[in-house]
């Protein structure tokens, strides 16, 4: 019996082989394969699992190889494709006759118990010409959103020879039929919606065209501004994932072991919010089993980092990488994986330690130096990556009882005419967005008539705008241009871009003319 599980490292992670021999000696399990942790616990688990389930486990020395032998295996999810490869090693279970990829967390009683990792363990089977899984009942929903190959769905290990009888026989169980579709749960419009948000007029405008180029953003002003309610709100005017990104994104959750038992892919974005005591391994990824972060988990959506100055240094610059990249390349001794971490950064912030300074009718009790270590957090060369800079002051109590705004259905709808005409100009590139134009093709796709190249001019010697900012400028008044509908960038979308660029190079953010 050709029997095979899974080992998730990164995102593709790898097939790996269950071999079995049974000989005469003293009645045990040897493990080999660089198995860790819990999968060499599996040898008690299945001896035990596989008597309660009505089997007779072999009363002979029992090797299981996991092949290949130099990749660390980790995870309970090898206790079903070992116990199966025992049972027909030792012809207590029919062959198949062709391979099949097993995974499945077994319980003392026999029972099969979720596992983390289905998603990507059947689209690597399905790339290697697999057919038929046998997976965890309750990853049965999760199994099957790829809508391709026989997928079982099993609850104990007493239900696997009828399973196996069927699959050498060629018959089709009720249970196994593929589903071509699952729909996704309703969300209860958990995004929010941008009708909420009252006054704000600049920060608004600065959300839709984020979300219209994939430009990331930085909202600063004191406590009650409303930055965490803008920042909430990205998602519900960034369009829908196509069907290969709504896959990614929720492999990554099956990886990490946060895809909910029915779960299926989700269109919507995901929006990421970690705590400020958030590790560099918690952000990043890694750990002892090199597990995504919160950049891999925002995948093709938005990574808020809230408070961010309360962030630790390291983890905040070590984002840096993946808004150049788009993914993250973990590194342990003898192991590296990557992981995409192609997201949106939303950065808020207070304009000091206290956050009292702006604010009328407080007192800002922080002094100059103590500001500028706050700001100094954040450093540089993060900040020189955010296109969007917006200050913040709370609104005013006549906009707080004013109609609501303009709906986010009707905000998403600019934004993703926008990002039609980006999709059609980069036809064929590996970008696809404005805010993802290389260095090398900015002055190709961002051409500016003779009024607006003046503009650029005089504003990069007034603010001191670096290179890599002036791109940025560029990026941006691309954006502004698509969202009017119009051909070339003119001088009024390349000052409104301007605006949106001048605090941080060279001036203080708390700053506001």
């Amino acid at each position: 019996m050709h029997v095979l599980a899974h080992e998730p490292a990164g995102f593709e992670g790898c097939l790996v082989h269950v071999e079995v021999d049974i000989r005469r000696g003293i009645p045990q399990i040897d493990l080999v394969g660089l198995a860790e942790g819990a999968v060499r616990e599996a040898r008690e688990r299945v001896r035990a699992a596989v008597r309660n389930a009505g089997f007779e486990f072999p009363l002979d020395r029992v090797l299981v190889s996991l092949v290949p032998a130099d990749l660390p295996k980790e995870g309970a999810a090898y206790d079903l494709p070992i116990a199966l490869a025992v049972l027909g090693a030792a012809g207590s279970l029919p062959d198949p006759g062709r391979p099949f990829l097993a995974l499945g967390e077994l319980g003392l009683d026999g029972s099969v118990r979720s596992a983390r990792g289905v998603l990507p363990a059947v689209a690597a089977g399905l790339a290697a010409g697999l057919e038929d899984f046998i997976v965890p009942e309750a990853n049965i929903f999760e199994a099957r959103s790829l809508g391709r190959g026989k997928v079982f769905g099993i609850a104990s290990l007493a239900e696997i020879a009828p399973l196996l009888l069927a699959l050498r026989e060629g018959r089709q169980l009720p249970s196994c039929v593929s589903v071509q579709s699952v729909q996704t749960q309703d969300e209860d419009n958990a995004e929010g919606d941008l009708r909420d948000v009252r006054g704000l007029a600049r920060a608004r405008r600065a959300l839709e065209i984020a979300a219209a180029g994939g430009h990331h953003l930085l909202l600063f002003g004191p406590p009650g501004s409303g930055k965490t309610m803008l920042a909430r709100r990205l998602p519900s005017i960034l369009p829908d994932l196509c069907e290969t990104d709504a896959i990614a994104v929720a492999s990554l959750r099956s990886i990490a072991g946060l895809l909910a038992p029915g779960e299926a892919p989700s269109p919507r974005p995901p929006f990421r919010a970690p705590h400020h005591s958030a590790t560099l391994e918690g952000l990043i990824g890694g750990g002892r089993l090199l597990k995504p972060g919160e950049a891999s988990l925002a995948h093709r959506g938005v990574l808020f980092i809230d408070e961010a100055p309360e962030f630790r240094r390291d983890a905040l610059q070590a984002l840096r990488e993946p808004l150049e990249e788009g993914r993250v390349s973990i590194a342990r001794a003898g192991r590296a994986i990557r992981l995409p971490a192609d997201f949106q950064l939303v950065v808020a912030a207070n304009p000091c330690p206290c956050g009292n300074l702006g604010r009328e009718g407080r007192v800002c009790s922080c002094s100059l130096p103590d500001i500028q270590r706050y700001w100094r957090k954040l450093g540089g060369p993060l900040l020189d990556r955010i296109d969007l800079r917006v200050p913040l002051r709370p609104a005013e109590s006549r906009e707080l009882l004013g109609p609501p705004e303009e709906p986010s259905l009707s905000v998403r709808n600019r934004v993703v005419n926008a990002r039609r005409l980006q999709a059609a100009r980069y036809a064929g590139r590996d970008f696809a967005l404005n805010g993802r134009i290389p260095a090398g093709l900015v002055e190709r796709f961002c051409v500016l008539d003779r009024k607006a190249a003046t503009v650029l001019q005089l504003a990069a010697e007034k603010l001191s705008l670096s290179s890599r900012a002036c791109h940025a400028v560029l990026k941006v008044a691309r954006t502004i241009a698509d969202l009017a509908g119009e051909a070339s960038i003119g001088e009024e979308a390349l000052l409104e871009a301007v605006q949106h660029r001048r605090y941080g190079d060279g001036d203080y953010f708390w700053r506001e003319s």
